[in-house]
């Protein structure tokens, strides 16, 4: 790809550091869905145990995240530009396009939460199950309609891609921009189905609008007990998104060190669990390294779903070689 991979302490870190001005965190998503919801949360709670700093906090939306992610990744590396990612869309995104970034080049701050995903309809659907929803798509390829809310090579792909391969059928798979405007079509009926995760879906099921088919989760989430797993249902699927916080490449050490610091012990806190706990955020706190450790495993399960699901297809390029 022809990227500089430059690592944390390359550079000098600013004296004035984060005094001098807002810290930007960059959301490559629309407002409201999972990501910025966590984003913001962070934002309110950085300053305190970062003195001096400021969060400000902007959607660049686009191309299922791969705008506001090369923004990210092309930042000035200053400590002033932070990103709150989806960490599956690094490693998924360029088997299906090209993109300027390189996943190993990121500087990896913590990942947050862990939000398995699942397939929604609407409340008066007369899908009941994923056995219901297998038949019906069994009956041709564009049969039933699944809309993934974060887009092509999303872990909410990854979910229809899983699904497929588990029940063997195919759907007609509708890319979106946001869990919004997925949620907006599957209300209005242009959508029989979407993928989103559990914490982005409770609020509407809670009312009464819409159904969970099935969570992708190991084991069922304590809020949504009374809906199947996956596997419960018999389709040996489970998927989600992992969401935390970057910074482009080339992060003086010393700023790496106090972010990182930072995000620990905010991760750490019992008011910030609590929160997370009010706000439906499923935690799982991860720093630095064991962060970036995380990412080149999702990048691994990414290339092998892609690669199980097109096999040798023109759509799709072949898989890249396992990160080290």
């Amino acid at each position: 790809m022809g990227l500089a991979l430059a690592l944390p302490g390359a550079v000098r870190a600013e004296p004035d550091w984060p005094a001098a001005r807002p810290i930007e965190i960059i959301v490559p998503y629309p407002p409201g869905g999972g990501i910025d919801v966590m984003a913001r949360l962070l934002a309110r709670a950085l300053p305190d145990h970062l003195p001096g700093a400021r969060f400000v906090v902007t959607n660049r939306i686009g191309a299922g995240g791969q705008t506001g992610s090369e923004a990210i990744f092309a930042a000035r590396p200053d400590g002033y530009t932070l990103g709150a990612i989806a960490s599956l869309a690094f490693s998924s995104i360029p088997l299906e396009r090209k993109v300027r970034w390189d996943i190993e080049a990121f500087t990896y701050l913590a990942n947050v939460v862990n939000d398995p995903g699942a397939l929604w309809v609407r409340a008066d659907s007369p899908l009941r199950t994923l056995d219901d929803l297998k038949r019906s798509a069994a009956r041709g390829a564009e049969a039933v309609s699944i809309g993934s809310a974060a887009g092509v090579g999303s872990d909410d792909h990854q979910l229809i891609l899983a699904f497929e391969e588990a029940a063997q059928v195919r759907v007609l798979h509708s890319p979106y921009n946001g869990t919004a405007l997925a949620i907006r079509d599957l209300l209005s009926s242009q959508l029989d189905v979407a993928a989103y995760n559990l914490s982005e879906g409770l609020a509407l099921l809670r009312e009464g609008r819409t159904r969970c088919l099935g969570q992708a989760a190991v084991t069922r989430w304590s809020a949504m007990a009374e809906v199947p797993t996956f596997r419960e249902q018999g389709f040996d699927v489970v998927a989600g998104s992992a969401r935390g916080f970057v910074a482009p490449p080339g992060l003086p050490g010393e700023i790496y060190a106090k972010l990182v610091e930072a995000f620990a012990a905010i991760l750490a806190s019992p008011g910030f669990v609590a929160e997370a706990e009010r706000l439906n955020l499923p935690l799982q706190p991860e720093t630095g390294d064991a962060f970036r450790s995380m990412v080149r495993h999702e990048a691994k399960a990414s290339a092998r779903c892609f690669s199980a699901a097109h096999g040798a297809s023109d759509a799709w390029p072949a898989a890249p070689p396992d990160p080290p």
